[in-house]
């Protein structure tokens, strides 16, 4: 019973039917359904399909912990967070300037090394190779320009530790976490790179206004974050971040935001990148690995 409730659930959630979807996946969960009741807690820490009970959420990871390796790791992440009872940072992060065209703002230790290793681990099994959105049709291809693996942690695999993670970020950019598009982790191996581009997308009505990078990883040789315009070249160590303008003030792309990841000469680079629009996003629904 529990298995048919958590496929139906998967099904109605690729449909785009949330609230459908988190509901039977609840009802998998009562069954004893362990993949749905993982895909539970996320939707109800992210508030996706209904209400969002973020600490309903965390009582039923902590039942979940009790019995999981990965649950209780999830957990642990969690509560070394200063965070308030709705799950946002209790301390707002305050970042640099470093340039003011494109307009780039640096964090030191935005993330612990702690969750730097979760969002790794995290990311490792899921890895495939990069793709991008074709702006002609909304679907993703391989990406031209980006030679390299990654993951997005869409609504079904955000858990509450990358959900709170979100809300860091948000915090840090005085935006709402509504307008972030799914978390990705990114690995670069040797020969990796990612050619200049424009995070901004012409023709996108809810436009990429901005971009956070956090450096996840060091032990590796390359891979500086290069701004063309400014000659600006970034490396940080495992935490940092930045957050930069992809916009100018009348909302059309700034051209001075061309940038570029620089090949990886050795070892290996990992990234997380999140895109922040205008206006809230609707990310669509589909991936159920738990």
């Amino acid at each position: 019973m529990g298995e048919a409730l958590f496929e139906a659930a998967a099904a109605r959630l690729r449909a785009g039917e949330a609230g459908t979807a988190r509901e039977l996946f609840r009802r998998a969960a009562a069954e004893g359904e362990r993949r749905a009741a993982v895909v539970f807690v996320n939707l109800l820490a992210a508030g996706v399909g209904g209400p969002r009970d973020w600490p309903g959420a965390l009582r039923l990871l902590r039942e979940l912990a009790r019995s999981g390796r990965r649950s209780a790791a999830e957990l642990a992440r969690i509560e070394a967070m200063a965070l308030d009872e709705a799950g946002d940072p209790v301390h707002i992060p305050i970042g640099e300037t470093l340039c003011e065209a494109p307009h780039v703002l640096r964090f030191e230790a935005l993330l612990s090394a702690a969750e730097c290793r979760y969002l790794v681990e995290a990311a490792t099994p899921m890895l495939a190779p990069a793709a991008v959105v074709d702006p002609a049709t909304g679907r993703q291809r391989p990406d031209p320009l980006r030679v390299g693996e990654g993951v997005g942690f869409t609504a079904p695999l955000e858990t509450p530790a990358v959900h709170a993670l979100n809300r860091r970020l948000a915090a840090a950019s005085g935006t709402a976490v509504t307008q972030g598009e799914p978390l990705q982790v990114l690995r670069y191996r040797p020969g990796g790179e990612y050619r200049t581009h424009f995070d901004a997308i012409p023709g996108f009505a809810n436009q990429r206004t901005m971009t956070f990078l956090v450096w996840l990883s060091d032990g590796f040789e390359g891979g500086e974050t290069w701004f063309e315009t400014p000659r600006l070249a970034l490396r940080g160590r495992p935490g940092d971040a930045i957050l930069f303008r992809n916009t100018a003030p009348d909302g059309r792309r700034d051209p001075a935001s061309g940038h570029a990841g620089l090949p990886v000469k050795a070892g290996e680079k990992w990234l997380a990148s999140r895109w922040i629009r205008a206006r809230p996003y609707a990310q669509a629904l589909g991936e159920t690995a738990a």
